[in-house]
């Protein structure tokens, strides 16, 4: 097959890819750009070089990837965040003033449901050994998403209701095999992000003549788009003939998105309203935001123990502290503000490869994943995050020498999760309770070399 031919394949293969559902990588990254690492709960991920998808975990090991190789898979992940209301309450002030009496009431509204629904996170990959020091490589993937969907008019309606984050990630990169034992690769990133975030807003409408015309709640609904370049880069090591290191890092990518925040009616009476409208608050706005998504390293180690054992680790780390807040800067109305003060978080993990025969490989593997999330005072219910621990089982099955499928199970157990969140209560009030959470996640990847 020639190299347009394998173009117009992987081309075919990655159209109308994007993150659609929900992050669980802590924070939200998506770990998950293959199914073939979910097995190993993504041990040994920048050394281990067994399909294409290297390419995206560390531009240098796909020096090991002989010929031109495809990899193309979908994960579907399926979280669970059931919040029980410990004793919320409403917003304190509109507008900037005080709401008096009607300050601090019960939000009410119920728990929210599940908020937690399927994700499919697809991914593509391509790399060309152009000879034998030369590779390049093509990456296809959706590197961040998040979407938390309570039902409406819970008790945290006014923290959020809906937020939802979709990711495109192309990575071209180029490797060289500068010695027989060490590789170094580079690339770069363009990621284009999609944001849609809805949340109600308490409204009390008093005219100076008339006095009270009305309270209850408006909706909010942010839309975003924008897009950025980074850059990612790795080296690899082949330390002994069983062992080797992989190290690689990807840089942070400010992105600054436009779009819109619409605000309308959601329960207030039609004097209440129409005072609203005619101050010109109901309707469309513009609005912008900033993000400095983190950066991240990695570092894995790949040992093969034996002819039927190999023995995989990862220490990894993201600069979530990048994200101190988010903020809406909005035309004709008040900005909006998520005060997260995220932390930095590590991530560790340790697995091991069965070849139980030539055609058959098993795979398992544990992590434990850091939260980024500071604080229960500071846990926002559009990503009621904690620390988690990985426990995942997978196969692979080689339909010949230059084509395998992989297939992946993680069942993720997150720690028992508070909130009492205030960082917001003069307009959100104080959201308190507790979330049970854990997530699923079940994959397919198909790789081929030509």
């Amino acid at each position: 097959m020639t190299l347009q031919h394998s173009i117009k394949t992987l081309s075919a293969l990655i159209i109308g890819l994007g993150a659609v559902g929900t992050a669980y990588g802590a924070g939200f990254q998506l770990l998950e750009q293959n199914a073939s690492g979910i097995g190993n709960a993504y041990a040994g991920s920048a050394a281990i070089g067994e399909n294409a998808s290297a390419n995206y975990f560390n531009p240098a090991s796909i020096t090991l990837l002989p010929g031109m190789n495809v990899s193309a898979g979908v994960v579907g992940i399926k979280p669970n965040f059931e919040f029980s209301d410990g004793g919320s309450t409403g917003p304190t002030t509109f507008g900037g003033k005080p709401l008096g009496p009607l300050g601090g009431r019960a939000a009410g509204g119920g728990d929210g449901g599940n908020a937690g629904t399927w994700g499919v996170v697809p991914n593509a990959h391509f790399t060309w050994e152009v000879n034998p020091r030369w590779w390049l490589g093509l990456s296809v993937g959706a590197p961040f998403g998040l979407m938390t969907d309570y039902e409406k008019g819970w008790a945290g309606r006014y923290h959020s209701e809906k937020f939802s984050i979709e990711s495109i990630n192309i990575n071209p990169s180029i490797a060289f095999k500068a010695t027989d034992t060490l590789s170094i690769g580079v690339g770069l990133n363009w990621m284009q992000l999609d944001a849609d975030y809805r949340k109600a807003q308490y409204a009390a409408v008093v005219h100076p003549a008339a006095g009270l015309l009305g309270t209850g709640d408006m909706e909010a609904r942010v839309k975003a788009k924008g897009d950025a370049w980074g850059w990612n880069a790795g080296i690899l090591w082949q330390a002994t003939p069983d062992t080797r290191f992989g190290l690689s890092y990807r840089s942070k990518v400010k992105i600054d998105a436009d779009g819109t925040t619409k605000v309308s009616n959601r329960s207030l009476n039609a004097a209440a309203a129409a005072g609203l409208s005619a101050l010109g608050v109901i309707g469309t706005h513009d609005a912008e935001a900033s993000i400095e998504l983190p950066d991240s390293a990695i570092f894995s180690v790949v040992h093969q123990l034996n002819d039927r054992w190999t023995l995989l680790g990862d220490v990894a780390w993201t600069g979530w502290s990048s994200i101190p807040e988010l903020k809406i800067q909005n035309s004709g109305i008040p900005d909006a503000e998520l005060d997260l003060r995220f932390k930095d978080a590590w991530r560790v993990s340790l697995g091991a490869n069965y070849k139980y025969s030539e055609s058959w490989t098993f795979k398992g593997g544990v992590a434990w994943d850091q939260s980024p999330v500071r604080s229960d005072a500071y846990r926002p219910s559009a990503l009621p995050d904690n620390d988690r621990y990985w426990v995942s089982l997978g196969a692979k099955y080689n339909f010949s020498k230059n084509t395998a499928i992989d297939v992946g199970y993680a069942h993720l157990f997150v720690k028992s999760t508070s909130v009492n969140n205030h960082s917001a209560e003069a307009t959100a009030g104080v959201l308190k309770g507790d979330y049970k959470s854990s997530a699923d996640i079940i994959g397919v990847q198909f790789s081929h070399r030509f």
